[in-house]
């Protein structure tokens, strides 16, 4: 059944039992639907080919789009990316966690699915109570990709998730309603200077203002 895929979560301080079942979930290559900030998203573990070969099925995502990742702390950008330039360590510093999505230059060892064959690699440290204990509870960092249906509007409230979507996925984290609005505002720090791709939760002007400081 369905409904027995959805677990109601405090928005503010979620079960530790529950975090431990979705990641458990997320250890054996499972997806997992949480709450951030805006928009419900899918996890899944960002290592695994083929769990993110399942997001890109979940979402039917053209391959050339990329998907972003979430991490726990800067500490895993190990492995991640090449190099994480001194802007990117400013926009880290004044925003995250948040709602600021940073693209790096990938390392040659993340999977080139999460990149759209780009090289480059978007990634976020959450700040919605109920994502940040997730990625907290696994040892791998996980998507951020906004969970409907590629070219459908994201979802605010766990009634918004389509048919197809909750077939697929293996449980969902119900925090009650999200703020809704625009997602994470995306800035590419692999060119000189950096480049918004993508305007966001941030306002570009708090970007700007941040980097000529």
């Amino acid at each position: 059944m369905v409904q027995n895929k959805i677990i109601r979560v405090d928005k503010n301080h979620p079960d530790p039992d529950i975090i431990n079942q979705a990641a458990g979930i997320l250890k054996t290559g499972g997806l997992v639907i949480f709450p951030a900030a805006c928009l419900y998203g899918v996890a899944a573990n960002a290592l695994s080919a083929y769990a993110v070969e399942k997001v890109f099925q979940l979402k039917q995502r053209p391959r050339n789009n990329p998907i972003l990742v979430l991490i726990k702390n800067t500490a895993q950008l190990d492995g991640l990316v090449t190099t994480v330039p001194d802007k990117a360590r400013i926009l880290m510093d004044k925003f995250w966690p948040g709602g600021l999505t940073i693209v790096f230059d990938a390392a040659d060892s993340v999977n080139p699915k999460l990149t759209a064959g780009s090289k480059k690699l978007g990634i976020r440290l959450p700040g919605h109570p109920v994502v940040r204990a997730l990625v907290n509870s696994v040892d791998f960092p996980v998507t951020g990709t906004s969970a409907n249906l590629s070219g459908r509007p994201g979802c605010t409230r766990t009634d918004m998730l389509c048919p197809e979507i909750m077939e697929k996925v293996d449980l969902v984290l119900d925090a009650g309603p999200v703020k809704g609005g625009a997602g994470s505002t995306v800035v590419d720090v692999t060119c000189t200077p950096p480049r918004i791709l993508r305007r966001g939760a941030i306002p570009a002007t708090d970007i700007c203002a941040c980097l000529k400081n």
